[in-house]
């Protein structure tokens, strides 16, 4: 589509700009619920009447009663006191109120913005295909925790993977049309290699992001708690050994060692690659004629970089018998941030069209 001319109000950016910090906050509050072992404390998945918790006594222990029905009960939490339960039902609660909350916020400024005439067809549809995205994104959610309702103690970490993946493009999708709103008038960095290379990191940092999802879901962490060797070698003898690459050894990750120690591997390697391809993308990027903007947004991309990777190295050491819920949170926090200023590097590249 051609660039409009339609000039927003501030009250339709602000908004905007409202919508990706709830989402940002949602997708850490997700964190927070899969490190403390939270995401099955809550068995039904009730829309409207879920949105009131209990309120006594007796309903207290009717959602507990339902959850020492579960799997995770049964074979890790079993012996689990009352209060214990309410604290793990109080994050799966917070995850979900908070996506109830997401969705109010949405659509009375939207009925008003619409109403008022501010909002135009161009960002109409593009509104249209965030709705449907969240949508997708809290229908996987409930197919991820069903996942671990049935059989087994935790939820896929595939299914967990795909849900934060979901939830990254929702993300992404309202954060680039934040941009074409809020940044409608930007000059254009004129330059190919530019250009081809932010799309590699592109590419590189979601792949990255799914290894990441996938190494949190099973827990790969605890296998390999070094850095920056993997237990005393840089390539587990695991991986090595031609037995262990088997279908049963993928679907069924948490029999053995081989697929925490894929995973983390490759986790870490693709770490280097991206820290490699930035560095030296922010060092030629420094030599062409850039805005200021421009300038500013390379020095935020290497300096989150840098600190994103040690938080990944001070998580990974600090895995030793748990995960660290809050290293591990600022950790997905971290990949959040670098994403939204990889994708603003790479919006400055491209014209402006809503």
């Amino acid at each position: 589509m051609a660039h409009t001319s339609f000039k927003y109000k501030k009250a339709v950016k602000v908004w905007l700009i409202i919508g990706l910090v709830m989402i940002f906050f949602q997708v850490v509050i997700g964190g927070v619920t899969r490190l403390t072992g939270s995401g099955l404390s809550i068995t039904k998945w009730e829309i409207v009447t879920g949105t009131v918790p209990p309120l006594n006594h007796a309903q207290w222990q009717e959602e507990f009663e339902l959850y020492q029905q579960t799997p995770q009960y049964q074979k890790i939490n079993e012996g689990m006191s009352l209060s214990d339960f309410k604290f793990i039902y109080f994050w799966e609660y917070f995850h979900r109120l908070w996506a109830r909350s997401m969705g109010f916020v949405f659509l009375f400024p939207f009925l008003f913005f619409w109403a008022k005439g501010w909002i135009d067809k161009p960002l109409m549809r593009r509104l249209g295909v965030t709705v449907l995205l969240a949508a997708v994104v809290a229908s996987f959610g409930w197919i991820m925790v069903a996942s671990g309702l049935v059989d087994r103690p935790w939820v896929n970490a595939y299914k967990l993977t795909i849900h934060l993946s979901l939830a990254l493009i929702l993300f992404s999708y309202l954060l680039w049309t934040t941009y074409l709103v809020v940044f409608p008038e930007k000059r254009v960095i004129h330059n190919k290699l530019l250009k081809s290379v932010s799309g590699l990191i592109i590419v590189i940092l979601s792949v990255q992001i799914i290894l990441g999802g996938i190494m949190s879901g099973m827990k790969a962490g605890l296998f390999y708690p070094s850095w920056p060797d993997m237990n005393g070698s840089y390539l587990p003898a695991v991986l090595l050994n031609s037995a262990e690459w088997n279908v049963d050894n993928f679907v069924h990750y948490d029999s053995g060692p081989f697929m925490a120690a894929l995973i983390q591997f490759l986790h870490r390697n693709t770490a280097y690659l991206l820290t490699i391809i930035v560095l030296w993308f922010s060092y030629r990027a420094f030599q062409v004629r850039e805005t200021k903007l421009f300038r500013t947004s390379i020095y935020l991309l290497v300096s989150m970089l840098i600190i994103q990777v040690l938080l990944g190295i001070f998580t990974l050491i600090n895995c030793v018998g748990n995960v660290p819920v809050g290293l591990g949170v600022m950790h997905q926090a971290g990949a959040l941030l670098l994403l939204t200023i990889v994708l603003f590097v790479r919006y400055q590249m491209r014209p402006g069209k809503v």
